[in-house]
């Protein structure tokens, strides 16, 4: 159920009956290869959600762009915010959500830029005592959901306005998809970095992907887009449902906060 649509005495009621369960679906606006509108990620991020919750009742929060992608600052369109105040309004929303009766969180997450900062922020939560759960499921669980997802594809390269992510978005989005700009363009990486042991350096990715495209979307179709998402909305709606059944997660937080405050008395 979109949060959005219900009234208020409908949301309350309805925050009762799906057990305080919200989606938040994390994505950004950033440039998706030559084909791809700007908000890509979140528009799929949330559709998936919607379709979720559809099948195992929940509350999706509404659209989601706030995110880390200082990487994508080079192209027009983009909107990076600074990552101090990033942080600051994931959590002060997920303290307004739990206000609203949602005491349970899941964040579908919808672009790969944020998945260090994700579990950044469910580390913070530690610091603090709070009264709602913060879930990240994998995007593809179990090993045999991934296994499908890998055979539906034809390319071996992914990772932005590929193969997978075009397909899908032929599917959600499809008036807003323009395969005639790709123009049989496909990418790999450039390994500019290959020098370097392994590691991290905060330029990685546009050493390897300097045009924010990755892999090759000409192999994509709507037919491959319908396999994925049911895969990616099945996954979902199995968490959502396990989600609601938790009850150790919650009771795990409280005995940590309470040995917590009694440390040095």
């Amino acid at each position: 159920m979109r949060w959005e649509d219900l009234t208020a005495a409908e949301f309350a009621k309805f925050a009762k009956k799906c057990g305080g369960v919200c989606v938040l679906a994390a994505g950004c606006i950033e440039k998706h290869g030559n084909h791809l509108p700007l908000g890509t990620d979140f528009l799929n991020g949330h559709r998936i959600a919607e379709l979720a919750a559809e099948r195992e009742e929940a509350l999706v929060f509404p659209y989601w762009y706030f995110a880390q992608i200082h990487e994508a600052r080079c192209f027009p369109g983009t909107i990076a915010i600074r990552p101090e105040l990033v942080i600051e309004v994931f959590l002060n929303v997920f303290e307004e959500i739990s206000r609203n009766g949602c005491h349970k969180i899941i964040i579908n997450n919808a672009h790969g830029g944020n998945n260090q900062m994700l579990v950044y922020l469910a580390q913070i939560l530690l610091n603090k005592r709070t009264d709602y759960v913060l879930y990240i499921p994998q995007r593809l669980s179990p090993q045999s959901r991934q296994d499908e997802w890998d055979k539906t594809l034809t390319t071996p390269v992914h990772g932005h306005a590929c193969e997978c992510e075009t397909s899908v978005s032929l599917v959600n989005i499809p008036d807003l998809v323009k395969m005639d700009a790709l123009k049989g363009w496909k990418t790999e990486p450039l390994n500019r970095l290959k020098d370097l042991p392994p590691g991290f350096v905060s330029n990685c990715w546009y050493a390897d992907f300097p045009e924010h495209y990755a892999g090759d979307a000409t192999a994509a179709t709507a037919e491959k887009g319908k396999k994925l998402l049911e895969l990616r909305v099945a996954g979902l709606a199995e968490y959502i449902k396990a989600v609601k059944n938790d009850t150790v997660s919650p009771t795990l937080m409280k005995e940590f906060y309470d040995r917590s405050d009694q440390v040095g008395k």
